[in-house]
């Protein structure tokens, strides 16, 4: 996590507020002096390493000004890793939480700092230098995603977490209706022809939704980036992040999102276009798309006949989260900085979504 560190940053969350309910909560007067680095680019929920000569924690907040409350809860948060802690599932341990007021004047959490190895474009010098271990890499993200899925959601305590019947309906739904909130708002944030076709994908997938195979826990945004690795073992996850969409639903919708992300090393063109986030998952060893399917469905028991329509799912999300960042940014609503490299990058996840739909994901 400390190699996406951004130092001097710290919108939402004050050094000397935060320092001193920390030493409170944590009962160590070490916190009261503390210094906090952003992490990652806070479109999402803001996260902080906040430091001290007591060691280090992480701080997680909802984005400072207009937000989604359902996107950016932080109880849901806290709840699902605080379950999920004693499980095969690895998550940090929650140490202390505020529904509101100090320290942030809103809701947050405050969890274990979990040092490792977050793959991102780049892979660390000597860490999964050769294609064996980039294939134990992928390996282990696929097996922690099958014990995310083989989680007793009653014996955590989750099962009054949401309602897992009816989940990949009521997603499309929702996500249809923030499209068309974005597309009705009266600003031009992806042109004609793509809102044409977007409107026409969403209408695809509320025709043929799937049969859900079974109820799971459903983490929302599972992918490599969003994984802690062992720095001594590439084989290894030490912590899975990023909790803000999770729900009880259909697990191939992680499945199927994850997908959307992978990029390949001989990828078709359509492919190619949608992949917008650096991923160091093309070097050699890392499996293909059809190799983390085969994998899962192995470890799972899930019948995967119906994955394009999930991985299309996934593509329109992506493609309806992006639209609605433009727009909001059109209006002002929120930084300017937000819209930033996501110029065009809408129209080829829509395309994606079309492609798996009509060809399947191996193509």
């Amino acid at each position: 996590m400390a190699d996406q560190t951004v130092a001097g940053r710290h919108p939402g969350a004050d050094p000397t507020t935060v320092g001193r309910w920390l030493a409170d909560r944590l009962g160590e007067s070490a916190w009261a002096d503390c210094t906090l680095e952003m992490i990652g680019a806070g479109r999402s929920n803001l996260t902080y390493r906040v430091s001290s000569a007591a060691g280090a924690v992480v701080l997680r907040r909802p984005p400072v000004g207009e937000v989604a409350a359902t996107a950016h809860d932080m109880g849901r948060e806290r709840t699902v890793i605080s379950a999920l802690r004693d499980t095969a599932v690895p998550v940090p341990r929650v140490l202390a939480h505020s529904d509101g007021g100090p320290p942030v004047d809103a809701p947050c959490y405050v969890m274990d700092m979990v040092d490792g190895v977050v793959p991102l474009a780049t892979l660390p010098d000597g860490w999964a230098g050769d294609p064996a271990d980039r294939a134990r890499a992928g390996a282990a993200l696929v097996d922690v995603l099958v014990a995310l899925h083989a989680v007793d959601i009653d014996a955590v305590g989750l099962s009054s977490f949401g309602r897992p019947d009816g989940f990949m309906a009521r997603q499309v739904r929702r996500w249809g209706a923030q499209w068309d909130a974005a597309r009705d708002s009266g600003l031009d944030s992806v042109g004609q022809a793509t809102e044409e076709s977007l409107t026409a994908l969403s209408a695809r997938l509320a025709a043929a939704v799937p049969t859900t195979q079974r109820n799971t826990i459903v983490h929302g945004d599972y992918r490599i980036d969003n994984c802690v690795y062992d720095a001594a073992d590439p084989g290894r996850i030490l912590a899975v992040l990023d909790w803000e969409l999770s729900a009880l639903g259909d697990p191939l919708a992680d499945l199927g999102l994850m997908l959307v992300y992978w990029c390949e090393a001989d990828e078709h063109p359509v492919w190619r276009a949608a992949q917008r986030i650096p991923s160091p998952t093309r070097l050699p060893g890392f499996p293909t798309r059809a190799g983390i399917a085969a994998a899962y469905a192995a470890g799972s028991g899930l019948d995967l006949a119906p994955l394009p329509w999930y991985v299309g799912f996934g593509a329109f999300k992506l493609a309806v989260v992006l639209a609605g960042i433009l727009a909001r940014v059109q209006a002002g609503s929120v930084p300017a900085e937000m819209a930033d490299g996501l110029d065009g990058a809408v129209d080829p996840l829509v395309a994606l979504g079309h492609h798996v739909l009509d060809h399947g994901i191996d193509r």
